[in-house]
């Protein structure tokens, strides 16, 4: 991409809104004045202080939602010029198309999730998901429990990868398989029932997972497009997780039809 920048350059950001979840969406488009290194967060920060479309309407602000700033919270995941990510860590001069002396951007609220507002969405069913998995760790009390139970290290490396994950949505949004047409649970929530599976005192829960994941919802949705570890954000080993739960999730059908689960 050209990112030469010429004087008097401006961006020009198009967005879908929405003002309520039963409201209609439409477009407006506005422009600001080029900044140096601008996020797209603080791009909209900017429409904010002047909400007028690039035409001289006067609107509402645009709503969007943020936190850490800082790619950690996960909050601000949005559809950036056709492309699911973070955008406190999206620099405009990296993710806008240069057309002349203007930066094109098109923003959209992710669309595997029901919009709130604008770019906000409700993300519920993604921490609906997690309890299904019974993704935690079960401990009675918060007293000391002692030394814990020495991890091989490689183990300890996946289950540290693993808990990278800030339920972002990048994975559901980019997956074929998350639609309102299959109950697939999705990526993420079984990548944390692996990490939960590989934690001496999370283990006590394995049953319920794999149960969970051998369900119609479960780990056979999954139709390896790999989409979800090519936009995860923090390089969670999402397929390398589901090919373990594939093999572990055999196994404990076999033991279980045997008997001996």
């Amino acid at each position: 991409m050209n990112t030469a920048i010429t004087v008097g350059s401006k961006i020009r950001i198009t967005i879908l809104r929405q003002a309520d979840p039963k409201g209609r969406s439409y477009w407006e488009t506005y422009e600001i004045p080029y900044k140096d290194k601008l996020n797209v967060i603080s791009a909209l920060m900017e429409i904010r202080k002047n909400p007028v479309t690039a035409e001289g309407k006067d609107t509402t602000p645009p709503s969007w939602e943020a936190a850490c700033l800082e790619e950690v919270c996960g909050s601000c995941t949005m559809n950036i010029n056709g492309m699911i990510r973070q955008a406190c860590t999206a620099l405009i001069e990296e993710v806008a198309d240069l057309v002349g002396d203007t930066y094109m951007l098109t923003l959209e609220p992710m669309k595997k999730f029901p919009v709130v507002r604008d770019l906000v969405v409700d993300r519920s069913k993604m921490f609906d998901n997690l309890i299904k998995m019974s993704a935690w760790v079960p401990i009675d009390g918060s007293y000391d429990l002692g030394m814990a139970a020495p991890q091989d290290d490689h183990v300890r490396q996946l289950r540290y990868a693993l808990s990278r994950c800030m339920t972002c949505g990048c994975c559901m949004e980019a997956c074929p398989q998350v639609n309102d047409k299959s109950p697939f649970i999705g990526p993420a929530a079984l990548a944390q029932a692996l990490l939960f599976n590989l934690h001496p005192v999370g283990q006590t829960l394995r049953e319920d997972r794999f149960d969970q994941m051998t369900g119609e919802s479960g780990i056979t949705g999954c139709g390896n497009a790999q989409n979800c570890v090519k936009v995860c954000p923090k390089g969670v080993p999402l397929t390398r997780a589901i090919a373990q739960l594939n093999r572990d999730t055999t196994v404990y059908r076999i033991r279980k039809w045997l008997g001996l689960a």
